[in-house]
């Protein structure tokens, strides 16, 4: 039996509204303990994602006060989205293409595009040393050596 996105994904998703500040972002995260969070607009809508990597590379860098700056103008577009019944070499293959370490799962089924989990290397790398043999010692190797 072939494992699926689904079965490996973070299911908590946390969102931030895409006009708060860059500091309740940080605020958010470090009481939430997490790396990212899914950008909606007020009415709850997908607009993007925010990573600590945005934050770091967006705000701090650029020495920005962080109550001046708003969600939207530091998330990181366009949003990559993954199906929950794709494969993790999939999602592998679509970090390495587009540069991310996050992908948003949502159902392509539905009408609505509700996120439903966020993939990110540290599922991916627990999914491998649970399923770890010879031939994916390489692939786990090559997802550390990369997102970490």
């Amino acid at each position: 039996m072939k494992t699926t996105i689904a079965e490996i994904m973070s299911k908590k998703t946390e969102t931030i509204e895409e006009y708060a500040s860059v500091q309740d972002l940080a605020i958010k995260m470090k009481d939430k303990n997490i790396s990212s969070l899914i950008v909606v607009d007020r009415f709850g809508k997908i607009k993007g994602l925010v990573t600590e990597r945005d934050l770091v590379r967006k705000v701090c860098v650029k020495d920005v006060s962080t109550s001046n700056v708003i969600i939207k103008e530091i998330m990181s577009l366009p949003l990559i989205t993954i199906n929950p019944n794709d494969s993790p070499s999939k999602a592998v293959d679509m970090m390495f293409q587009h540069n991310i370490r996050h992908l948003i799962v949502v159902d392509n089924k539905m009408e609505i595009k509700e996120p439903i989990g966020i993939v990110t290397p540290r599922d991916l790398t627990r999914y491998w040393e649970l399923t770890r043999n010879d031939d994916t010692k390489d692939d786990l190797e090559k997802i550390l050596e990369y997102f970490i």
